[in-house]
């Protein structure tokens, strides 16, 4: 049987030609100056230049070099998920393809899952070389995604990270859900996530492929994450409490406000119809919404109950 490479190092990418030539001769000569055996998947995310012919010459240059390319533009989720999938490696590396992330990071980060036993090691640019307007609010968005998962990571969105083999064929990547990959590693069981402060280049060819609208969708992204992880497989514990909780709020309400009107009346005090009352309506209203919200627990139940993934558990040892 074939050993297994080292360190297996994925590379999304789009339109990132004049990069790619240097950042793989940078990955080759660290992995021969530290004598690891590698493998490079470069994910072409359906580039519009000449990515992909890069990656062919590169392939005839580099044995392992391995490519895979998308017929369009699906993200950095989708690309990382095809990646994951197709590494050999005992340590995944992943990186970005625009040369701000330093290959020389690979050694340490490896070592720091081969030898301290983390599960995953992800990269803090504590010193970023972006403009303010793009820092200051990353800097608020891991603010709150630390406060919002409790994993005490500076740089969520950091593209170098290393992990353990089995953390990567356990997770799923979907969606824009790069971003939260510690909290999904969290989710399938590793605890051991580490951090390092790593050298973040400033961009030498091309631009930013991506905008300020990333920051609406990671906020999106991270109420989902964290919801899935809480009542993915029981939504009837948060939609049915609050539907529960509504209807009776509201019942209540609606039974006191009948009942003060048929007090007041049978004592010929002054009232006023049901009807002309504004916090009947906000009753009523409550619930109909505490049914509605019951209703969506329970079809997210029945949902959940015929998902072929049900019980689907990560198994870590057997004897």
């Amino acid at each position: 049987m074939e050993n297994k490479p080292d360190i297996s190092v994925v590379v999304p990418l789009y339109n990132e030609a004049e990069s790619l030539p240097e950042l793989l001769a940078w990955i080759d000569r660290v992995a021969r100056a530290n004598d690891l055996s590698y493998e490079t998947i470069l994910v072409d995310d359906g580039s519009s230049d000449d990515s992909w012919a890069v990656v062919e010459q590169l392939k005839g240059r580099y044995p392992a070099v391995r490519g895979i390319s998308f017929r369009r533009n699906y993200g950095k989720s989708a690309a990382l998920y095809c990646g994951f999938a197709a590494a050999e490696g005992e340590v995944v590396i992943t990186m970005d393809a625009d040369l701000q992330d330093s290959p020389d990071e690979i050694p340490a980060l490896r070592r720091m899952i081969v030898e301290e036993g983390y599960d995953l090691v992800s990269g803090w640019k504590k010193r970023r070389h972006d403009p303010a307007g793009k820092r200051w609010p990353s800097k608020f968005f891991n603010w709150t995604a630390r406060r919002a998962s409790g994993i005490k990571l500076h740089d969520f969105n950091c593209g170098l990270k290393a992990y353990r083999r089995k953390v990567v064929k356990s997770i799923e990547v979907y969606g824009e859900m790069h971003r939260f990959i510690p909290i999904l590693a969290r989710q399938a069981g590793f605890r051991r996530i580490g951090e390092k402060v790593v050298e973040h280049r400033a961009r030498k060819y091309g631009y930013s492929k991506f905008g300020l609208e990333r920051m609406v969708k990671g906020y999106l992204d991270l109420i989902s994450v964290l919801f899935m992880s809480h009542f993915g497989r029981s939504p009837m514990y948060l939609f049915g409490s609050l539907g529960t909780l509504m209807f009776l709020l509201g019942g209540g309400t609606t039974l006191w406000v009948i009942a003060e009107k048929l007090w007041k009346q049978a004592h010929g005090l002054p009232l006023r119809a049901v009807t002309e009352q504004p916090l009947f309506y906000l009753a009523m209203l409550a619930v109909v919404l505490g049914v509605q919200l019951f209703l969506a627990g329970f079809l997210g139940e029945m949902i959940n109950r015929n998902s072929p993934d049900r019980n689907r558990y990560l198994i870590d040892k057997t004897l």
